[in-house]
């Protein structure tokens, strides 16, 4: 992917030059390894700041919602299908975007890396399918398929679903993934179980909402954890308040979630937030046979009806 950049600045620069844009959407080097940042260049002379490679893990459509501007986009696989749902959902019209489709091959996880490293990381290299990881006094080789973020490893649409240009041929999608084995997981375990599970799983949450903030979906005037009037839930660390964060957001993001993996790589208690994502969008797709942000031309399965939709789960 590092052969991506020179092809990305050749792009936004000519769309900066044609006017053919306000402003250009991707990512500046970031201050500490494996983190750039999301930036907005809006001049010729600021495209050399744009980057790409395996640490572009954010998703860029949070940066849509409700902009007036005509806007170039840098787009992975995930972002597409979230820029396919803000345009589905009015937030953001599709004449505004020039998209500048982007193949990935995944992006790595910073947990992963440092756990592999077993040191303090200060420079992280990326060659082709590795990454060399240096620390003080060590210098590591990892495959980067070891340490990809989860959603990566098991992604089967790391080609844009929609694009106005693309920087390189598309990549060979992922077959054979058993998307949903955590899933099913859980979904063996006794309810003792599964209650003990995510009891385990959100222990460590101290509300922060970074994986709210994180989300390309979570774009409510109000969050219903603002609400005061009336208040739904409460500010507290209190174990209930918590689980009603979590469930009833996931429940938000119900056919709607690309499973892009924001929510998780931004939790700084290393939650697996995707926990909750995953099992709606299996349900999605086993129900109705719905994958969120395929085609700007499809309504949402939980905005239409079918008269042969499966009513069980209502019974």
């Amino acid at each position: 992917m590092l052969a991506y950049i020179n092809k990305i600045k050749e792009i936004s620069d000519r769309l900066l030059k044609e006017q053919k844009v306000d402003l250009i959407i991707g990512f500046r080097k970031g201050t500490i390894p494996m983190m750039n940042e999301p930036c907005f260049v809006k001049t010729s002379s600021d495209v050399k700041n744009l980057v790409w490679d395996s640490n572009c893990g954010i998703n860029l459509a949070n940066y849509l919602t409700n902009r007036k501007e005509k806007i170039g986009v840098i787009a992975k696989g995930c972002d597409s299908r979230n820029i396919v749902t803000h345009i589905i959902e009015n937030k953001i019209s599709r004449e505004q975007l020039v998209i500048i489709g982007v193949p990935c091959k995944g992006m790595i996880d910073r947990r992963k890396v440092a756990a592999a490293a077993d040191c303090e990381v200060t420079e992280v290299l990326e060659q082709a399918d590795v990454i060399v990881v240096k620390g003080p006094g060590i210098e590591k080789t990892i495959k980067k398929a070891d340490v990809l973020q989860d959603n990566c490893a098991i992604c089967i649409h790391r080609n844009p679903v929609i694009n106005d240009e693309m920087v390189a041929g598309p990549v060979e999608e992922q077959k054979g993934v058993d998307r949903y084995e955590d899933v099913r997981k859980v979904e063996a375990m006794s309810p003792e179980e599964k209650w003990n599970y995510f009891e385990e799983l959100l222990s460590p949450c101290i509300r922060c909402y970074a994986c709210r903030n994180a989300c390309p979906l979570c774009y409510c005037p109000t969050c219903f954890v603002d609400e005061s009037k009336p208040q739904w839930v409460g500010k507290t660390l209190d174990t209930i308040d918590t689980r009603t964060f979590h469930f009833l957001r996931a429940y938000h993001c119900a056919g709607r979630c690309t499973d892009c993996g924001s929510c998780t790589r931004a939790c700084p208690m290393g939650i697996d937030v995707r926990a909750f994502t995953k099992k709606l969008e299996k349900d999605a797709l086993e129900l109705f046979g719905w994958e969120a942000g395929m085609s700007v031309d499809e309504r949402p399965t939980l905005d239409t009806f079918k008269p042969d939709d499966p009513d069980k789960f209502i019974k």
